[in-house]
């Protein structure tokens, strides 16, 4: 962050006092200032929390008139440092988490309008309330909050069917760099008049201004579901099952998730309260999860999957869930790797993104390149079926991810550098944040690097918006 900016303490802090009501302030907690996995530690600054658009438009417009920079908070629980101030400089942090409401819900529209504020299990709720559902879902649902989750364009376990965070937003309101607020809560499915600023701000981490509601895409609940684990041979054959299971299912599949027997065995070792599907866990499992309308029988179905995987000798064991009570336990499986991953210590974490047919080479090249940096044990685990995976490097018994901190960055080069070989991508759906700067700047293209500058540029000369996020300081 350029020294350049003003202190969001004292005159400042003193005279936008007097332009909001008080309880838009509050002491800025440990939370605000450190990000999960504590690689970022910011100064002291101003705690913001707005109450409605005008509180964060008043905000925005003095931030700009004084030169303060402005770091937009969400649930906190980014995990590339999007929500951390890295300067030593006192940022204006503006919390959304008073701005919580459902605003409206038009269940025959299938649209959910809700305020940046709302928790996403909120969200869930309201649109269950109304026999709807919003297909955004994550691991951190019980903190991520909407605003937070559209800025970083999440991703979570049912992107195959629904598509990212992106893919499930009708229209925005958000204030800009300029202190402007931009009234687009359409909700409209068609609207070819110009530029989609939808998409321009869903994404941009906070740095082209602040997303403060959602127009929210709602679907039908599937009338059945079920649930399975499948022991497949390898990620090979568990891509050409995922194309049986879209011959035999079509978009009836919801997810189809990949692990690998190292999280199994972490998950055993750190969370023995999760019950493991098998007793011997296999080298590679999928998780299937379908939802079928009515009429349709979801365990019949992936009866019919396992059985064409068998005779195609791409899976040799499978459980099929009974009950609902199973599905979550399976499911559980999938959703707290990356607890049990903490407990053990990465010493460098890599969310990747790969064309599917490079995904089963990708995975023994790169097994073997870190294989020639040291002895490391790999948990590979992630969204199979939208080529996303979580590809973290961890030490071996007896040894600490602090026994390996100088070789953090060789081991993310060679991750990133084999990735972006097979046409990756190095950010899949974790964003930019403060963490990946210089690789968007290494594989970057470089057109499409001028053109995000001149964007930048153009809605916030300024740069007061989240600076050192995307671009460098």
């Amino acid at each position: 962050m350029s020294s350049s900016f003003a202190s969001a303490l004292g005159p400042f802090a003193d005279t936008l006092r007097n332009a909001l009501p008080q309880d838009c302030f509050a002491p800025m907690e440990p939370r605000y200032r450190e990000e999960p996995r504590g690689r970022w530690q910011a100064a002291d600054g101003l705690l913001v929390k707005p109450a409605t658009v005008e509180h964060v438009r008043t905000a925005i417009c003095m931030a700009k008139d004084a030169r303060v920079a402005v770091v937009p908070y969400g649930g906190g629980t980014g995990l590339v440092g999007g929500q951390i101030s890295e300067s030593q400089i006192p940022a204006m942090v503006v919390s959304l988490e008073r701005m919580d409401k459902i605003r409206a819900v038009h269940a025959d529209e299938n649209v959910l309008v809700a305020e940046a504020g709302c928790i996403l299990s909120n969200v869930h709720a309201a649109a269950h309330a109304v026999d709807r559902m919003f297909a955004l879902s994550l691991a951190s649902e019980g903190s991520a909050r909407i605003g937070g989750l559209l800025s970083t364009n999440a991703g979570g376990v049912n992107v195959l069917r629904y598509g990212n965070a992106r893919d499930q937003v009708l229209g925005l309101e958000a204030v800009l760099p300029d202190g402007q607020i931009w009234n687009g809560l359409s909700r409209l499915r068609k609207d070819n008049t110009g530029y989609d600023l939808r998409h321009l701000l869903i994404g941009a981490e906070g740095t082209l201004g602040i997303i403060t509601a959602a127009s929210l895409r709602l679907a039908p609940i599937p009338a059945t579901r079920g649930v399975a684990v499948f022991a497949v041979k390898d990620p090979a054959a568990a891509l050409r099952l995922l194309s049986i299971a879209r011959d035999q299912m079509g978009e009836g599949i919801s997810a189809f998730e990949l692990m690998h027997r190292q999280g199994m065995d972490f998950l055993a070792e750190t969370l023995p309260d999760v019950r493991l599907p098998f007793a011997s866990p296999p080298e590679w499992t999928v998780l299937v999860d379908v939802g079928l309308a009515h009429g349709l029988d979801p365990a019949k179905a992936l009866e019919h999957l396992f059985e064409a995987g068998l005779d195609a000798g791409l899976v040799h064991d499978g459980l099929i869930a009974q009950s609902g009570q199973q599905a979550d336990a399976f499911w559980a499986v999938r959703e707290r790797m990356p607890e049990a991953n903490r407990h053990i210590g990465a010493v460098s974490s890599h969310d990747i993104s790969l064309p599917l047919s490079e995904l089963p080479g990708f995975i023994p090249d790169a097994n073997a390149a870190l294989a020639r940096l040291g002895d490391f044990r790999v948990n590979c685990f992630g969204h199979l079926g939208d080529g996303n995976l979580h590809y973290n490097v961890f030490p071996v018994p007896g040894k600490t991810r602090a026994d390996h901190q100088n070789q953090r960055d060789d081991i993310k080069r060679t991750v990133h550098d084999l990735v972006h070989a097979r046409g990756g991508s190095v950010s899949a759906e974790h964003g930019i944040g403060r963490l990946k700067v210089d690789d968007l700047r290494k594989y970057g293209d470089p057109v499409r690097m001028a053109a995000m500058a001149s964007i930048k540029q153009a809605l916030d000369p300024a740069g007061i918006m989240n600076p050192g996020v995307m671009f460098a300081a």
